[in-house]
Protein backbone atom coordinates (compact mmCIF):
# COMPACT_ATOMS: atom_id res chain seq x y z
CA UNK A 1 0.00 0.00 0.00
CA UNK A 2 1.31 3.44 -0.92
CA UNK A 3 1.32 6.11 1.78
CA UNK A 4 -1.33 8.80 1.87
CA UNK A 5 -0.71 12.12 0.16
CA UNK A 6 -1.75 15.15 2.16
CA UNK A 7 -3.16 17.67 -0.31
CA UNK A 8 -5.75 19.68 1.62
CA UNK A 9 -6.36 21.48 4.88
CA UNK A 10 -9.96 21.71 6.03
CA UNK A 11 -11.46 24.44 8.19
CA UNK A 12 -15.00 24.42 9.58
CA UNK A 13 -16.46 27.93 9.68
CA UNK A 14 -19.40 29.53 11.42
CA UNK A 15 -19.46 32.17 8.67
CA UNK A 16 -17.91 31.08 5.36
CA UNK A 17 -17.81 34.63 3.95
CA UNK A 18 -15.97 35.98 7.02
CA UNK A 19 -13.47 33.12 6.82
CA UNK A 20 -12.83 33.72 3.12
CA UNK A 21 -12.24 37.43 3.85
CA UNK A 22 -9.80 36.61 6.68
CA UNK A 23 -7.81 34.04 4.70
CA UNK A 24 -7.55 36.41 1.74
CA UNK A 25 -5.86 38.90 4.07
CA UNK A 26 -3.18 36.34 4.98
CA UNK A 27 -2.53 35.51 1.34
CA UNK A 28 -4.92 32.74 0.30
CA UNK A 29 -5.87 33.61 -3.29
CA UNK A 30 -9.63 32.97 -3.24
CA UNK A 31 -11.15 34.27 -6.48
CA UNK A 32 -13.19 37.47 -6.22
CA UNK A 33 -16.22 35.60 -7.53
CA UNK A 34 -15.89 32.50 -5.32
CA UNK A 35 -19.44 31.28 -4.65
CA UNK A 36 -20.40 31.57 -0.98
CA UNK A 37 -21.49 27.98 -0.62
CA UNK A 38 -21.36 25.40 2.15
CA UNK A 39 -18.02 24.15 0.77
CA UNK A 40 -15.38 26.30 -0.94
CA UNK A 41 -11.75 25.60 -1.70
CA UNK A 42 -8.72 27.33 -3.10
CA UNK A 43 -5.36 26.12 -4.40
CA UNK A 44 -2.47 27.17 -2.15
CA UNK A 45 0.37 26.05 -4.41
CA UNK A 46 2.65 23.01 -4.19
CA UNK A 47 -0.41 20.80 -4.67
CA UNK A 48 -2.16 21.97 -1.47
CA UNK A 49 -5.70 23.30 -1.09
CA UNK A 50 -7.53 25.15 1.67
CA UNK A 51 -11.11 23.91 2.08
CA UNK A 52 -13.70 25.80 4.12
CA UNK A 53 -16.93 24.08 5.10
CA UNK A 54 -19.86 25.59 6.95
CA UNK A 55 -20.88 24.01 10.25
CA UNK A 56 -24.23 23.11 8.64
CA UNK A 57 -22.44 21.31 5.82
CA UNK A 58 -20.40 19.24 8.26
CA UNK A 59 -23.50 18.37 10.28
CA UNK A 60 -24.97 17.01 7.03
CA UNK A 61 -22.58 14.05 7.20
CA UNK A 62 -21.73 14.18 10.93
CA UNK A 63 -24.94 15.02 12.83
CA UNK A 64 -23.06 14.88 16.16
CA UNK A 65 -20.54 17.55 15.07
CA UNK A 66 -19.83 20.18 17.72
CA UNK A 67 -17.29 22.97 17.22
CA UNK A 68 -14.05 22.43 19.12
CA UNK A 69 -13.04 25.06 21.64
CA UNK A 70 -9.31 25.74 21.49
CA UNK A 71 -6.89 24.28 19.01
CA UNK A 72 -3.83 22.06 18.83
CA UNK A 73 -3.04 22.88 15.22
CA UNK A 74 -1.78 26.15 13.78
CA UNK A 75 -1.37 27.18 10.18
CA UNK A 76 1.77 29.15 9.31
CA UNK A 77 1.97 31.80 6.59
CA UNK A 78 5.42 32.90 5.43
CA UNK A 79 5.78 36.57 4.56
CA UNK A 80 8.55 38.29 2.64
CA UNK A 81 10.02 40.42 5.42
CA UNK A 82 9.99 41.24 9.11
CA UNK A 83 8.17 44.49 8.27
CA UNK A 84 5.40 42.56 6.51
CA UNK A 85 4.85 40.41 9.62
CA UNK A 86 4.58 43.53 11.78
CA UNK A 87 2.27 45.32 9.33
CA UNK A 88 -0.10 42.41 8.74
CA UNK A 89 -0.28 41.63 12.44
CA UNK A 90 -1.15 45.28 13.20
CA UNK A 91 -3.91 45.28 10.56
CA UNK A 92 -5.43 42.01 11.77
CA UNK A 93 -5.06 42.98 15.44
CA UNK A 94 -6.95 46.21 14.76
CA UNK A 95 -9.81 44.06 13.48
CA UNK A 96 -9.81 41.83 16.58
CA UNK A 97 -7.78 38.91 15.20
CA UNK A 98 -4.56 39.47 17.16
CA UNK A 99 -3.26 36.80 19.54
CA UNK A 100 0.53 36.98 20.05
CA UNK A 101 2.28 40.20 18.93
CA UNK A 102 5.39 39.96 16.74
CA UNK A 103 8.59 38.78 18.40
CA UNK A 104 11.98 37.48 17.33
CA UNK A 105 11.97 33.71 17.87
CA UNK A 106 15.19 31.90 18.82
CA UNK A 107 14.90 29.76 15.68
CA UNK A 108 15.61 32.81 13.51
CA UNK A 109 12.16 34.05 12.55
CA UNK A 110 10.01 37.09 13.23
CA UNK A 111 6.85 35.43 14.49
CA UNK A 112 3.31 36.47 15.40
CA UNK A 113 0.00 34.68 15.84
CA UNK A 114 -3.51 35.72 14.85
CA UNK A 115 -6.86 33.93 14.93
CA UNK A 116 -9.39 33.44 12.16
CA UNK A 117 -13.07 34.30 12.84
CA UNK A 118 -13.60 30.92 14.52
CA UNK A 119 -10.46 31.02 16.67
CA UNK A 120 -8.17 28.88 14.47
CA UNK A 121 -4.58 29.99 15.05
CA UNK A 122 -2.66 31.29 12.05
CA UNK A 123 1.02 32.07 12.57
CA UNK A 124 2.71 34.79 10.53
CA UNK A 125 6.46 34.60 10.06
CA UNK A 126 9.45 35.83 8.07
CA UNK A 127 13.09 34.87 8.33
CA UNK A 128 15.16 37.38 10.28
CA UNK A 129 17.90 39.10 8.26
CA UNK A 130 20.94 36.86 7.96
CA UNK A 131 19.02 33.66 8.68
CA UNK A 132 18.90 30.85 6.12
CA UNK A 133 15.45 30.62 4.57
CA UNK A 134 14.61 26.94 4.33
Amino acid sequence: MAGATFDAIGVVATDVAASIAFYRRVGVPFADDVPLEAHVECALGAGMRLMIDSEESVRGFDPAYEPVVGTRVAFAARLGSVAEVDELYAELDADGHGKIPPWDAPWGMRYASVQDPDGQQVDLYAWLPGQPAT
